[in-house]
C-alpha cells in the first residue's frame, strides 16, 4: 500500500490492491484533535461537510475517507469489500492521517463504517485517541471493545434499519461505552434535524476524550 500525503495536494489518496482511494480533509491550524471518519454504504466525504463546519469552532480537524466505489474513490460501489479488506483501507488511511502528526486522532464510523472502524479499534485500540460509532448495526453487536479505550455511540431512537435496542444492549455489556440516544432521529444522524445537537455532544465528547 502506497500512502500520499495531501499536505500538497488539492486530492489526498492512498492506493491499495482494490485501487485508488480518496480522502477530503478540513484543515485546522494547530488542531485541538483529529476526528478520521468511515462513513457508511451510499455516502462518501462529500456528504458531511456540515458536519466538518460545526467541529471548526472546537479546533477539530475532519477527514473522511471515500469507501472503495464511493464518492471519487476507484472499485465497485455494489461490492466494497469484505471487512478485512475494509479495515485494511481503514488503516492506510490512519496511516495518511497521522503523516504530519504523529498524535492518534479519534476514529469515527457511521453504519457500515461503524462496523470497520469497531473491527479495526478491536485490533489496534492503542493506535487510537477515541471511537465513536453512529447507527452502528445489529452485525456490530458481537465486537467487544478494548475497556481502556474511550468510546461514543450515537444512536437515533427511531433507527428502522440499525435498531436502538441491539445497540442499546451492546452498551450494557460494554460499560466503558458512552451511549447518547436522539429521541425524533432516524438512522442518518449528521443528516437529519438533530444533526447540530450531535455534532455539538461529538465535539465535546473528543475534546474530552483527547485530553
Amino acid at each position: 500500500m502506497t500512502i500520499h500525503s495531501g499536505d500538497n495536494r488539492p486530492v489526498p489518496f492512498l492506493d491499495t490492491e482494490r485501487g485508488r482511494l480518496h480522502c477530503r480533509r478540513w484543515s485546522v491550524d494547530r488542531p485541538a484533535a483529529r476526528v478520521a471518519l468511515l462513513p457508511g454504504t451510499g455516502q462518501h466525504s462529500g456528504h458531511y461537510h456540515r458536519f466538518a463546519a460545526a467541529l471548526l469552532p472546537a479546533g477539530i480537524e475532519l477527514w473522511t475517507l471515500d469507501t472503495s466505489g464511493q464518492g471519487l474513490s476507484e472499485g465497485d460501489p455494489d461490492a466494497p469489500g469484505t471487512i478485512d479488506e475494509l479495515t485494511a483501507d481503514a488503516r492506510g488511511f490512519l496511516e495518511l492521517v497521522r503523516a504530519d502528526q504523529p498524535d492518534a486522532p479519534v476514529l469515527m464510523g457511521h453504519s457500515l463504517g461503524a462496523v470497520t472502524a469497531l473491527n479495526f479499534a478491536r485490533e489496534n485500540p492503542s493506535d487510537l485517541a477515541g471511537l465513536i460509532v453512529c447507527g452502528t448495526p445489529r452485525r456490530a453487536a458481537d465486537i467487544a471493545v478494548d475497556p481502556g479505550l474511550a468510546a461514543l455511540a450515537v444512536h437515533g431512537v427511531d433507527d428502522r434499519r440499525a435498531p436502538i435496542d441491539v445497540i442499546r444492549l451492546w452498551t450494557q455489556r460494554h460499560r466503558s461505552v458512552d451511549l447518547r440516544e436522539y429521541a425524533d432521529a432516524g438512522h442518518d444522524l449528521l443528516h437529519e434535524p438533530v444533526q447540530h445537537r450531535v455534532a455539538a455532544d461529538i465535539a465535546e465528547w473528543v475534546l474530552a476524550a483527547v485530553r
